[in-house]
Order: C-alpha cells, then structure tokens, then sequence
C-alpha cells in the first residue's frame, strides 16, 4: 500500500467507527486490540504498535514501540517522539495505535496524543474513558505516565 502524500491525504476514519478517537483538534485516531479481527471497513495507512515484542508483518505502515503488557514504554522519550509524529500524521493518514487488548498500553497512548493535542495532562485518562472506552489506561503507573506527559 502506498503512503499518502500531502497533496492527496488517505481518506479519514469514520467518526462513529469502532474505536474511533475524535481528538479535541476534531483529528481522528483509532485505537484497537490485536487479539480481535481486523474491524470491518478501511485499514490503516500508519500504525504504531504498542507491544513488548515485535508485531507481524502488515501490508501498511507500521512503527513497533516496544512496550511491555501493563508496563510503561521501554524508551520514554523514544515514545513520545512517535506519539508525536503519530499525532502528526493523522493529518493525512489513517493512524491506528494497538496493543493486544486495545485498553491499557492503548489507552495511555491515546491518552498522550490528547496531551499533545491540548488535553491538560491531568484530564486526559478522564476524555480516553469517555470518548474511547471507559476501561482504558488500566494501571496506576501508567495514569501516572499520562499525569506528567508533557508535550
């Protein structure tokens, strides 16, 4: 598949599509579990995968950040460098971040896009929850993570 350029971006997700993420910014990121099927509609044109060991292959682009189940990212700073560009590039992608079960590692990493789409660090787990999934960013450490992001 090929990468969109500026001049012709991918077409958006869905707002109301499953896992759909409507950042304040009115960008939309979708964020899902590996362990389920690929949902029915468009695929992503970029990923980021939120996994302690390497994801398959998939036919788009894709960026592995290695990160541990129920843990925090293994590069700090590395994370928030793609958190950044994946915010980037929902400008002209359709970006998908996942984990296996798409709440915990997922949910703090969309909770970190708010924070860099101007969400106050300590009300971004509160608008994952509401506008993703209510489960989302599953342990203390990682509500912790999302408290002191700092774009």
């Amino acid at each position: 598949m090929s990468h969109p350029s500026e001049d012709s971006p991918a077409p958006r997700w869905e707002p109301t599509a499953a896992g759909v993420l409507r950042l304040p910014s009115g960008r939309l990121v979708r964020g899902r579990g590996l362990r389920v099927r690929l949902p029915e509609g468009p695929a992503p044109t970029y990923a980021l995968y939120l996994l302690g060991e390497q994801p398959p292959a998939v036919p788009w682009e894709a960026h592995w950040l290695r990160w541990p189940d129920f843990r925090l990212p293994a590069d700090r700073g590395g994370a928030q460098t793609v958190l950044a560009e994946a915010l980037a590039r929902t400008g002209t992608d359709r970006v998908e971040l996942a984990c296996a079960g798409g709440r915990g590692r997922t949910g703090t990493a969309l909770a970190c896009l708010a924070v860099l789409d101007g969400v106050p660090p300590r009300d971004a787990v509160r608008y994952v929850r509401a506008h993703y999934d209510r489960r989302a960013v599953e342990t203390p450490w990682q509500k912790r993570y999302v408290r002191h992001f700092t774009p």
